[in-house]
């Protein structure tokens, strides 16, 4: 029996009423929870964007540094080429020399001009061209120009002539006889001449963006704030954290970007190719945010008024449904009044309450029933996929539904980071996502089931190649998902890249074998035209054979090892370095006129006639025979090149050893088989 509601609480009992308040405490709710979730989703999407660009924008700027550190040593380079090595002896001509270089000037704050010995002949900065009292030989960046004969940056250094921090970019001039002096140039850190391109990396101090560039060492080279320069990163309190961070990441020189930890702050870092520099970014998360947090506030508000209207027109909508229901109560009553039976299983509360009861009651018991069969099913088809030895999922709409537990633990991930995820965070690159759908649908059209290898991601970072194979569910219904096998190949994959490897290479020094040099002359003779000039050099070692007979075969080894880490440090990286057989030795030169390749050869000559190999006590050193030959337009085949290249190398070694020869192309009046073999001057005997 129903017990009346005392006083104002009447009105609770009412369902309309009940209806009504419930209403409007979810639209309420809603609207604050939908707002609150959408506002939190764009800034989280915001500060996910942003990141982004502010890792695109800082790899650009880095790409943009490592390209003007490569014009500058470009420009020093072709200064270098035009000195005259004789008027390094005087000062009037050294002098002449730089004021017949404006352009190169004007790439730097001043350019110097520097014999062997580190006495600066000439320096032209903005108070004119002279030749200073200066003495540059106790400097590093000069040593390493001269003895390691290379152009280099310098670290940041305090300058000789204003004191001021600069970066010292420097080139060796060379003469026949190697390197005679230095030509130089220097930027000061402060003027904004390391990249005038892009100013905002000097913008001044309390601006939302914080630019700063620093070496490897974590000094300062670009700061908006002069006196930071050649100040520690740790320092700096925008970048502290993010410098600590990058430390224990093992201080990668990541020049695609990378996004650093720093409270308060939006932080990516960039290397700059080819110098150990670092291109810092700070932006200031709050400044960003800020329009965000104003656009929650408003929403909130707007949310508030449109809840208080919605429950006004949800009252009375509520209040007009209801009248019907209020007939069907009257009856209902009359009906309790007529047919007492009918009272049987009515529900405490009158009219159509206790029907709908009963309603719900059956829904929910036949619900539990279909709830408890579709657990069972996905029991066994879980206890099926966990039998499995590959990874099994399966997706629809290039989403996760299901993944075995053999899948989560070969990408590294639990089961709730795969479920409903995009099926692009196993994928290593965001092409092959893109790839592989187009593959599987003409697969599937072609009516079969689509296999491929992929690169896949672990949860960790980690990528693993990977065989799969999918099938659709339904090959009526492509859209009704597709069920995936995925089988690690990473070790038959590193397999087959180490016999691909094997077979183009000599398996003790590491260089190309004869079958990659004779594809790769092959090909650059079909293509002489474009390939023009190109010189070989073919090397054949001097008292090798004594090494294998009186310290053994692994002595020899030893020894052939160092012989081919010489050559290699003589040569470009697109350069060909072989090992022809025995101690026999060649190096192609693509794009490298004959005069070139004589010094490459000079070099290569005197790398290993100064190799020293500790064995057991000794000390183990060869001695090297060396031909260049050209590519002639008129030779009839590759195998002229070489005949050509190895007649220069005999000729060499008749004349006794430790020598350079080179074979020269025949006059017009000669056949095209003759060679004239060239002594080269400045090759020396060893």
């Amino acid at each position: 029996m129903l017990v009346p509601l005392p006083g104002p609480l009447r009105v609770l009992g009412s369902l309309k009423w009940r209806i009504t308040l419930g209403t409007l405490a979810v639209v309420v709710l809603s609207l604050f929870a939908v707002t609150s979730e959408l506002l939190r989703r764009a800034q989280a999407d915001m500060l996910v964007a942003q990141r982004d660009h502010e890792l695109t924008t800082v790899a650009a700027v880095a790409h943009q540094l490592g390209r003007r550190v490569g014009e500058l040593q470009r420009v020093l380079e072709l200064t270098a080429l035009q000195v005259d090595p004789g008027g390094l002896a005087d000062d009037a001509r050294a002098r002449q020399f730089l004021h017949a270089k404006p352009v190169a000037r004007y790439h730097f704050s001043s350019l110097f001009l520097a014999d062997r010995a580190g006495t600066v002949l000439a320096l032209a900065d903005d108070q004119g061209i002279r030749r200073p009292e200066l003495h540059i030989g106790d400097r590093a960046y000069f040593q390493q120009t001269v003895s390691g004969d290379r152009p280099v940056v310098s670290e940041p250094v305090p300058g000789r002539v204003s004191n001021a921090p600069v970066l010292v970019f420097t080139y060796p001039v060379r003469s026949a006889q190697g390197v005679v002096g230095v030509i130089g140039g220097t930027l000061r850190l402060a003027s904004g001449a390391l990249l005038p391109d892009a100013p905002e990396l000097t913008r001044g101090p309390g601006a939302e963006v914080l630019w700063t560039i620093s070496d490897s060492a974590g000094r300062t080279l670009v700061h908006p704030r002069v006196e930071r320069l050649m100040q520690p990163m740790s320092t700096e309190p925008r970048l502290a954290q993010a410098w600590a961070h990058w430390l224990r990441l093992g201080s990668p020189l990541e020049t695609a970007g990378l996004q650093l930890e720093q409270p308060q702050e939006l932080v990516s870092a960039a290397a700059v190719a080819g110098t150990g520099w670092m291109v810092w970014r700070a932006r200031a998360e709050g400044a960003l945010l800020q329009p965000l947090v104003d656009a929650r506030r408003h929403a909130l508000w707007l949310a508030a008024l449109a809840a208080l209207a919605g429950s006004v027109v949800t009252g009375f909508v509520v209040i007009r449904m209801f009248r019907p229901l209020a007939r069907l109560e009257q009856r209902a009553l009359h009906l309790l009044d007529d047919d007492r039976e009918a009272d049987q299983g009515w529900p405490e509360a009158r009219g159509e309450i206790g029907h709908l009861a009963r309603v719900l009651r059956q829904v929910s018991t036949e619900r539990a029933r279909l709830a408890q069969h579709n657990e069972q099913n996905l029991r066994r088809l879980r206890s099926v996929m966990a039998a499995a030895p590959v990874g099994i999922a399966f997706t629809h709409q290039r989403r996760f539904v299901l993944v075995s537990q053999e899948m989560c633990q070969m990408f590294g991930r639990d089961e709730a980071d795969l479920l409903g995820q995009s099926t692009d965070v196993i994928y290593a690159r965001a092409e092959d996502f893109d790839a592989v759908g187009p593959l599987v649908v003409l697969a599937f059209k072609a009516g079969r089931p689509y296999s491929g290898e992929w690169l896949l991601r672990r949860a960790d970072g980690s990528t693993f190649w990977a065989q799969l194979r999918g099938r659709p569910v339904d090959a009526a219904d492509p859209g009704a998902g597709v069920i995936w096998s995925i089988i690690d190949i990473n070790a038959e994959v590193a397999q087959r890249s180490q016999l691909e490897w094997s077979a183009t290479h000599d398996a003790l020094t590491g260089l190309a074998n004869r079958q990659a040099f004779d594809a790769r002359l092959e090909q650059l003779f079909h293509a002489r035209d474009a390939a023009l000039p190109a010189t070989l050099v073919a090397i054949d070692l001097d008292r090798f054979k004594p090494i294998n007979d009186d310290a053994g075969h692994a002595a020899g080894d030893a020894v052939l090892k160092a012989v081919a880490a010489a050559i290699t440090a003589c040569v470009r990286v697109n350069d060909l370095a072989v090992r022809t057989g025995g101690d026999e030795f060649a190096v192609l030169l693509e794009h490298c006129p004959h005069d070139v390749g004589l010094r490459v050869a000079e070099g290569i000559l005197r790398r290993i006639a100064a190799l020293q190999v500790p064995w057991e006590g000794r000390t183990l050193g060869v001695g090297a025979s060396l031909g260049v030959a050209p590519l002639a337009p008129d030779m009839p085949d590759a195998a002229t090149w070489t005949a050509a290249a190895d007649a220069a190398c005999y000729a060499a070694k008749a004349a006794g050893r430790g020598t350079i020869r080179s074979a020269a192309p025949p006059p017009a009046a000669e056949t095209r088989s003759a060679l004239r073999l060239v002594p080269t001057p400045g090759a020396r005997r060893n």
